[in-house]
């Protein structure tokens, strides 16, 4: 992991250790202040350049998305409250810098029929060679858990063993985003793929000590950038991956792993409506079921249930507010 290099680094540090103490994921946070950081070093800063012209300027030469400029622009806003609560500042520099317009932003939405698609062919991806066979068929089962049960990416990579209950089927979801946890129901073909699973991991590893749910031949985790890497050629070689668009103000986003969870939202919601209930009364479960902080943020998923194709999603704004 890259450290900081600026006179700051120290500070920022302390700041993420911080944010770490309270739950917070630092993936994106550090990022955006590494941002701040490269530019305090080319400009040569120290504490008296800190004024709002300094930000405006870091501002303009971010060469970024408008709704990525906001976020680091939002990322060194709170760290310069950090430090005045460290006493080392008085005022926060950059409480007067507007953020830009930001554009709405429209999720790629698989169908049903796309997902069971997607599944298919990863499923006829998985290599039968001794190297990869367990860790292909451990990939399988995460996409398969992002698209059946809603889960973000990071949840079925981190499951210990003694998350998974089969005789109650459920799947213990511990200190995810948020520091949640939470105990959710799964459906019998998210038991029997689990069960194949095992089953074929027990027969290749004799020895097997790992207390990860899902593991490679090595008995080691697998990464997001193993399942990233195999979405990304399945979806080229079915023809469904396209680029991200955007058209006015609206981003249109390619698809990724993540976009599983929004299609199972959505459909959930549809399936609800088809019949005869009424989605927004299942908002606090599914929101329950999904780790979202508060139930508010699952319905922006009501705003696409009446949408048959991408081109009728609108007004995704509040996604970008709070993203999950």
């Amino acid at each position: 992991m890259k450290p900081f290099e600026s006179f700051l680094a120290t500070e920022l540090n302390a700041f993420l250790a911080y944010r770490q103490s309270l739950g917070y994921s630092l993936d994106t946070i550090r990022y955006h202040l590494r941002l701040f950081d490269r530019y305090v070093m080319e400009k040569n800063a120290d504490w008296h350049s800190f004024q709002p012209g300094f930000f405006l300027d870091m501002r303009s030469h971010i060469k970024l998305e408008k709704n990525s400029v906001n976020a680091n622009i939002w990322a060194t806003r709170n760290f310069f409250q950090f430090l005045i609560r460290q006493d080392h500042m008085k005022e926060n520099p950059l409480q007067d810098i507007p953020l830009l317009k930001k554009n709405a932003i429209v999720p790629f939405i698989f169908s049903p029929e796309q997902t069971d698609q997607l599944l298919s062919a990863i499923c006829k991806r998985i290599r039968k060679t001794k190297h990869r066979f367990l860790r292909d068929l451990a990939i399988y089962v995460v996409v398969f858990l992002l698209a059946r049960c809603g889960m973000r990416i990071s949840e079925p990579l981190r499951l210990q063993r003694h998350h998974y209950r089969r005789d109650d089927r459920t799947l213990y979801i511990e200190k995810t985003k948020f520091c949640k946890d939470r105990l959710i129901p799964i459906p019998k073909e998210v038991v029997s793929e689990i069960e194949n699973y095992l089953s074929v991991r027990k027969s290749l590893l004799p020895d097997d000590d790992s207390p990860f749910l899902l593991v490679r031949t090595d008995q080691k985790p697998l990464t997001d950038g193993q399942v990233w890497k195999f979405f990304r050629t399945t979806m080229k070689e079915i023809g469904l991956d396209q680029p991200k668009r955007v058209i006015g103000n609206v981003n249109f986003l390619r698809p990724t792993p993540h976009s599983l969870r929004h299609s199972f939202a959505v459909y959930t919601l549809l399936k609800i409506k088809e019949r005869g209930g009424d989605p927004k009364y299942a908002l606090p479960i599914l929101a329950a079921y999904m780790g979202h902080s508060e139930y508010k943020y699952t319905s922006v998923y009501l705003r696409v249930t009446d949408a048959i194709s991408r081109k009728n999603l609108v007004d995704f704004s509040l996604w970008q507010e709070k993203k999950e």
